[in-house]
């Protein structure tokens, strides 16, 4: 098998294609960036971690990761865990029920709304069940990964945008007709690409992380046999809203503790290290799982509400012999800061992070 090139978008053409400014970040990029074609995809994602121990996470889709149709198909997952509760909605609309803008985030899909400006958001979200409201403030600035595309080949591509590194939330939730009030630190990034992932990615391991004065996120990805299991490192860091570092080739990434998870039939790793050292300062970032609260399997269609396999995905992924999972795990995130050789700095807090498989189970 020949192998393709997968890379990052990086370079002066690439910003002039798409229309970007390096290390200027514009309202118009969180809007919609996709047009509905078959294959493409898109989300608005929000997640915190709210005092009492509470996780809330939100998502708006304008075409579901595993949408297998022309067209939109808007939907909305709302994620609930802790204080005793352990719940996943959705609530779907028409394309007539739904907006989406391409000025800047400010999407609508049915009654649920999530607007916002790169620096303040509203989310909405409701439905027999739920009624929330969440004011997300953001407390450091947007970043993109040079031009925050992947490409795959010259055409094929995965996007990301980190809208909202890190920021301060106000939440209130009702469920069942009892109301919580509830603060904490939130995330929103919006992602959005031209084919399925399965097609491009064997995994990858997302996280981002608020811990004591420090913001972090992080990811690792890897491609397809195909494109030589290239593999992406993306990292950066933040001190009280200001960016310390962001060097690709700062970071050594390394991956323990296989543990084998009976519903996905995947293995995936119980700790993550993130050793990021530009020379100027030295940061080892550590995620530790201690449970999983939620997945999802393409070709069983079934988990959480994040996603709802369609009857010809599963019959699609199966004849291909796909194998696309989804596991998002809570644990411990420990950031240590080196002086010299030695530990100057260490905190540890509780965390949100996933892993998205499409390949086989393998170890590459």
């Amino acid at each position: 098998m020949s192998k393709k090139i997968a890379r990052l978008g990086m370079s002066e053409a690439d910003y002039s294609r798409l229309g970007l400014k390096k290390d200027i970040i514009q309202k118009w990029e969180d809007g919609l960036r996709t047009s509905g074609k078959l294959g493409e995809y898109e989300w608005w994602y929000f997640d915190a971690k709210l005092e009492g121990g509470y996780s809330l996470v939100i998502i708006f889709y304008s075409q579901p990761v595993t949408a297998a149709t022309l067209g939109y198909a808007p939907c909305v997952s709302f994620s609930l865990t802790g204080g005793g509760y352990e719940m996943m909605e959705e609530v779907s609309a028409s394309v007539k029920e739904s907006f989406f803008c391409r000025k800047c985030c400010n999407v609508k899909i049915g009654k649920n709304t999530f607007k916002g400006n790169l620096k303040d958001y509203t989310i909405h979200f409701e439905n027999d069940r739920v009624n929330c409201d969440v004011s997300l403030t953001g407390l450091a600035e947007s970043y993109r990964h040079h031009t925050g595309e992947i490409f795959f080949g010259e055409k094929k591509y995965f996007a990301w945008l980190p809208s909202v590194p890190e920021g301060k939330v106000t939440a209130n939730i009702t469920v069942d007709g009892k109301t919580l009030n509830l603060t904490g630190s939130g995330y929103h990034d919006h992602n959005w690409g031209n084919i399925g992932m399965f097609w491009l990615m064997h995994h990858w391991y997302w996280g981002r992380a608020k811990v004591g004065e420090y913001q972090v996120i992080s990811s690792y990805i890897t491609a397809k046999e195909e494109y030589g299991y290239e593999h992406f490192p993306i990292f950066v860091i933040y001190k009280n809203g200001k960016k310390l570092g962001c060097d690709i080739n700062a970071i050594k990434y390394e991956q323990r503790d296989a543990e084998f998870d009976p519903m996905t039939k995947k293995h995936y790793h119980k700790t993550l290290v993130y050793d990021y050292n530009d020379g100027a300062q030295h940061f080892r970032i550590t995620y530790s799982a201690e449970d999983i609260i939620e997945t999802f399997v393409v070709e069983q269609g079934y988990g959480s509400a994040r996603a709802k396999a369609s009857k010809a995905l599963i019959w699609f992924v199966k004849k291909m012999k796909l194998s696309p999972s989804y596991i998002r795990m809570v644990g411990t995130i420990t950031l240590e800061r080196f002086d010299g050789g030695e530990v100057a700095e260490k905190i540890s807090e509780n965390g949100i992070w996933e892993q998205m498989y499409f390949g086989l189970d393998a170890d590459v």
